[in-house]
């Protein structure tokens, strides 16, 4: 079976809406090289790189071998001018995932490191209430944040997406400004590669295996912060779109140190709530009471379109609640919701100290923090 009859279509083919992000005219169909035919439109890749990225290939549904095996039967019958009568594709099976090596996941964790990562720089002195060094460094060591010290990505925080097994999925990398917001985004594994070939050094089977089996099947295949349900199996959970949402609000209310306490988690994308592959990714809330907190947008879409999924979700997982608050899409002014502002950004208006769930008496005036070079 040729691997490489079908391929992803030039900017003739018209390109759809994605039905995974919503971008409008990103979705870049199939084709098959043979006959020339634009492939069925879920055969595609999302190219807003930045906010989706997602791909479902013709191997992956099954699409590629129903056509091979029917034309392998065929083939000797058919007039010239045949064209092959498609088959609804079979899904296919999906391989064990390829995870991100351990070794290279440890050097982001080398405690020297902090003191460039940007995010975590903010965090001691440029937010409007800065934080501790105590209550950061057990908020890094709760979802294993780290950092890039080389290349164009120096001071990017690494955010590993680490299953419920311990088995680290992928790492996405952020760099941030001093307001920490989101400047460019990644994958690590891609920013290793990129390097790799500038100084043209040899790729680690282990790096192309791992992106390989990315662009296949996908990258971000569990919860942001999911091995906590392992080590916290009765607590309440906390679900938000972004990383950096779900680390603002561990913050604010604490780790989960009790059996009441939230743990924060999240899905990656709006998407990655309501795409054909979500319930793969939130199956492992089974059981859970689910505090969920879509971020901001137009109209209310992203609300909408989560709460009428979830409900979906709960005739599917035993025992599971998932529980909205309407307060922000009640109190939000029409630019936030415009902007996609999340439940991070009113949050960080306020001095965490208030947020914990302990008896707070009159802080004393805070002397200027100390330079911080290890945490």
């Amino acid at each position: 079976m040729n691997e490489h009859r079908y391929t992803l279509a030039s900017n003739k083919v018209p390109k759809l809406n994605c039905s995974y992000c919503g971008a409008k005219k990103h979705w870049q169909r199939y084709i098959d090289i043979e006959t020339g035919e634009v492939l069925p439109e879920q055969h595609g890749r999302c190219d807003n790189e930045g906010k989706c990225g997602e791909r479902v290939t013709p191997k992956q549904t099954g699409y590629a071998k129903a056509i091979w095996e029917q034309e392998q039967g065929n083939r000797s019958e058919l007039p010239n001018n045949w064209k092959p009568q498609r088959k609804k594709a079979m899904p296919q099976p999906t391989p064990e995932p390829v995870f991100f090596d351990i070794e290279t996941f440890k050097q982001t964790l080398e405690p020297e490191r902090y003191e460039k990562n940007t995010f975590i720089q903010n965090l001691f002195y440029r937010v409007q209430f800065p934080f501790v060094v105590d209550e950061v460094t057990k908020v890094i060591q709760l979802y294993r944040l780290g950092t890039v010290i080389k290349g164009s990505w120096t001071g990017a925080v690494t955010l590993p997406y680490i299953d419920k097994k311990g088995f680290v999925r992928t790492i996405q990398v952020k760099k941030f400004d001093e307001q920490n917001h989101t400047t460019v985004q990644n994958k690590l594994d891609k920013v290793i590669l990129s390097g790799l070939k500038k100084e043209n050094r040899a790729v680690p089977e282990w790096l192309t295996k791992h992106i390989e089996y990315g662009d296949e099947y996908g990258y971000f295949t569990c919860l942001f912060g999911e091995h906590l349900l392992s080590k916290y199996p009765n607590n309440p959970v906390a679900l938000v779109e972004a990383p950096k949402t779900a680390i603002y609000g561990t913050l604010y209310f604490g780790l989960p140190e009790t059996p009441e306490s939230l743990i924060w988690l999240a899905v990656f994308n709006k998407s990655s709530f309501t795409s054909e592959k979500a319930f793969d990714k939130l199956k492992v809330l089974q059981g859970r009471f689910v505090y969920v907190f879509p971020d901001l947008s137009k109209d209310g879409n992203t609300f909408k379109e989560w709460e009428t999924k979830a409900k979906e979700y709960e005739s599917r997982l035993a025992g599971t609640r998932f529980i909205f608050s309407d307060l922000l899409e009640q109190l939000a002014p029409e630019q936030d919701k415009s902007e996609g502002k999340d439940i991070a950004d009113y949050l960080i208006k306020h001095d965490w100290r208030q947020f914990r769930k302990r008896n707070i008496q009159e802080q004393p005036p805070q002397p200027e923090p100390e330079k911080v070079t290890k945490v």
